[in-house]
């Protein structure tokens, strides 16, 4: 016979699938459900937990359970999906120049014409070939390090530097320190490797260190990944002293720091990297991704020596080797200055979409960086992140609520705005869009 609390379960699950609980409602408390059904408080809890589970709804310390928009599009969560070509784009980002196509082409002729193009055609070494990782070790020294070409491994991406790490210096069960608001693509990793994810407080320019220190006075954390140059989604660029801090902590408490670097390149004038704080301990990750292209999967891990051994193992397991063609694109534009060409004009297009970002959202609270291509847009307490989201899509719009970044108990009511993928006339009129929707929200509740 099915336990009394999965009938209430399944028809919670009815009414919500069926729309007769509509998205944005506050169900009873644990207390008055229990009450309603006669089951001990436990027992209510119990089906509020199972309804989490399934997606139905979301828990919110101090306001109550509500009801989940399910018909956002795929794409709202961690899994990136395909937009209608009717639909801006306001959710992820892939920011391209005019022109880069050509570019392309003329890479493509050149390494076509060059005397060693069958050995493209063969297996290379795990973590790329020499040259290849010394050109790359020296175009990363404009990043404020210096790192050796020995403890540079190339990898299919920032992703896949991110996962190797994972892999090859992380085991199931470990704890990782997060920033509570964090890069949604680590927060899939650690559920597939199962990490557990404990998050670290945000303050106003950056994670709570002290908060980060006493997390790890109570708990054994084997790792903490941050994003100290322009952090995804809210921008902040931690200071000298904010990273000699953390270096700290992460000596004191034999901590792996993995650091992200995915947007680091839109900074002009950032401080040198955690890397260069704690070269012993940290694991460096970037790509060419955002400041080339998404589809030239090239990345970049620079790794402690002691480190490398374990990092080539995982690549071996995963891809063998990074694609020698792609990173031989990416090798020729160092070369001939074209990648810093176009990150030049890469972070003069992100300060323009800025400038439309402030012209449009005057008034409005939001959190963003004068170089960054997205922005945090915190909701008033009593808004739903998920049925204005929703409201946008309707009118052909697609943007992220809090979820995918979340690491927290309680998800914030907020929309992360992705400002690269669209042109600057889309762009602004979709932001006039969003502005007119979040008004709206605000006036209903």
């Amino acid at each position: 016979m099915k336990a009394r609390y999965k009938s209430i379960v399944d028809r919670f699950a009815h009414f919500i699938r069926s729309g007769e609980l509509a998205a944005g409602a506050r169900l009873p408390t644990h207390r008055v459900l229990s009450a309603q059904e006669h089951i001990s408080l436990a027992t209510a809890t119990r089906v509020y937990h199972e309804l989490e589970a399934m997606g139905l709804v979301s828990g919110e310390t101090g306001r109550g359970t509500f009801v989940r928009e399910l018909s956002l599009p795929n794409g709202h969560g961690l899994d990136q999906q395909a937009v209608a070509t009717d639909v801006i784009d306001l959710n992820f980002n892939y920011p391209s120049l005019p022109g880069q196509g050509e570019h392309l082409r003329d890479a493509l002729r050149q390494i076509a014409a060059a005397g060693d193009i069958e050995a493209h055609l063969r297996y290379q070494p795990h973590a790329g070939r020499v040259n290849d990782r010394t050109l790359i070790a020296r175009h990363l020294s404009s990043r404020g390090f210096q790192p050796s070409a020995d403890n540079v491994i190339i990898v299919d991406g920032a992703q896949h530097g991110l996962t190797v790490t994972v892999m090859g210096l992380l085991r199931p069960g470990d704890v990782v320190a997060v920033d509570a608001l964090t890069y949604s693509g680590f927060k899939a990793l650690a559920e597939l490797y199962h990490l557990e994810l404990v998050a670290i407080p945000s303050l106003s320019h950056g994670p709570d260190l002290v908060a980060l220190k006493q997390l790890c006075q109570k708990r054994r954390i084997r790792a903490v990944y941050v994003m100290p140059t322009l952090h995804n989604p809210l921008g902040w660029v931690l200071s000298h002293r904010q990273r000699q801090t953390l270096a700290d902590i992460a000596n004191a408490h034999d901590l792996l720091i993995i650091e992200d670097a995915a947007y680091a390149y839109l900074c002009r004038t950032p401080p040198p990297p955690l890397a260069s704080y704690a070269p012993e301990r940290t694991v460096y990750i970037t790509g060419f991704s955002k400041n080339v292209a998404t589809g030239l999967r090239v990345g970049v891990v620079v790794c402690p020596g002691s480190n490398r051994a374990a990092l080539e193992r995982a690549v071996r397991a995963t891809t063998w080797n990074t694609p020698s063609l792609m990173t031989r694109i990416i090798c020729t534009w160092i070369e001939d200055g074209t990648i810093n060409r176009f990150e030049i004009l890469k972070r003069r297009d992100a300060r323009k979409r800025q400038a439309i970002l402030r012209d449009i959202f005057g008034g409005l609270t939001y959190l963003t960086h004068p170089n960054s291509y997205f922005a945090w847009l915190p909701l008033p307490d009593e808004s739903r992140a998920d049925r204005l989201a929703n409201v946008l899509m309707e009118n052909n719009i697609s943007v992220s609520t809090a979820d995918p970044f979340c690491t927290s108990q309680t998800v914030p009511q907020a929309l992360r705005i992705a400002l690269g993928s669209v042109t600057l006339e889309h762009l602004r009129a979709a932001l006039v869009k969003v502005r007119e929707a979040v008004e709206y929200e605000q006036y209903r509740v």
